[in-house]
């Protein structure tokens, strides 16, 4: 299925997921289709593996929350920040490193206070590697932390090879 992108979103200097300066990140790009998916692409390298070869159960599931936690952004004007109560994963296939992977998260459920969403890890050949499902806190970013834009460079970064469409 062709995904068209409408927009893509802020990256940040050190977040794990979408630090474009952290050395051991695994520095995500985050791709709002038109039907308000977010589709996340990243290639995991060695630093992100559990058995040789493999990625972490723990990094997967770090951008699986961080997708289906952004996808609540692709609603609003101003930005709505989710704090993750719960998330539950099925492992399904081993996740390669040193191959570009596509993560995508949704919003299923959403009332003033939470929302839930769903998200996949997929393989470059289609196949589904892990599912997740999770429920988060509508929270304003000044009550999680003290959030300086500009010291976290947070910011949409535009590359030369952001696709207009991602297929999955």
């Amino acid at each position: 299925m062709i995904h068209k992108i409408n927009s893509k979103q802020h990256n940040s200097k050190l977040c794990f997921v979408c630090g474009l300066k952290n050395n051991f990140g695994i520095h995500a790009h985050f791709y709002v289709t038109e039907n308000q998916e977010l589709i996340a692409l990243f290639t995991p390298s060695d630093e992100h593996q559990s058995y040789p070869g493999r990625l972490h159960g723990g990094i997967a599931s770090a951008i699986l929350d961080e997708t289906i936690g952004r996808a609540i952004l692709n609603k609003y004007e101003a930005e709505v920040w989710g704090v993750t109560i719960e998330l539950n994963l099925k492992f399904k296939k081993p996740i390669p490193l040193d191959q570009q992977l596509k993560v995508i998260g949704r919003i299923t459920n959403e009332s003033s206070r939470m929302f839930e969403g769903t998200g996949e890890i997929i393989l470059p050949n289609g196949d589904v590697a892990v599912t997740a499902n999770g429920k988060y806190l509508k929270v304003p970013i000044e009550k999680i932390t003290d959030f300086d834009i500009e010291e976290n460079e947070w910011r949409v970064v535009e590359l030369e090879t952001d696709p207009k469409e991602i297929e999955i």
